[in-house]
């Protein structure tokens, strides 16, 4: 078991959020979709050679986003990953993985 998390903004969350639970992540028990979200600001600089979905190159960007943490069985990791980098809209996605313990 895993948990994913990533940073997405807020009005690209519900589209996001669906292509992942679509690979099987965010199930617990008899339960899907089920997730937590956290509300906050992200920042970014583009660099020369990006190409960046908000925010203008080499100036400081704010942006309104939402942290989106959920579960997902090992079967499921990969295809929940490559769902969030398509549905994403940003060049570069912030995401972490954890592998969890199974006490």
């Amino acid at each position: 078991m895993y948990k994913l998390a990533f940073f997405v903004p807020t009005e690209a969350a519900e589209s996001v959020k669906e292509a992942v639970f679509e690979t099987g992540a965010g199930r617990i028990g008899d339960y899907e979709a089920c997730c937590f979200q956290t509300h906050g600001t992200g920042q970014f600089r583009p660099l020369q050679g990006a190409d960046p979905h908000i925010g203008q190159m080499g100036e400081l960007a704010f942006v309104d986003e939402l942290k989106i943490e959920l579960v997902c069985d090992d079967d499921y990791i990969q295809a929940a990953i490559a769902a969030l980098k398509l549905a994403h809209p940003y060049e570069e996605v912030a995401y972490d993985v954890w592998a969890l313990a199974n006490l």
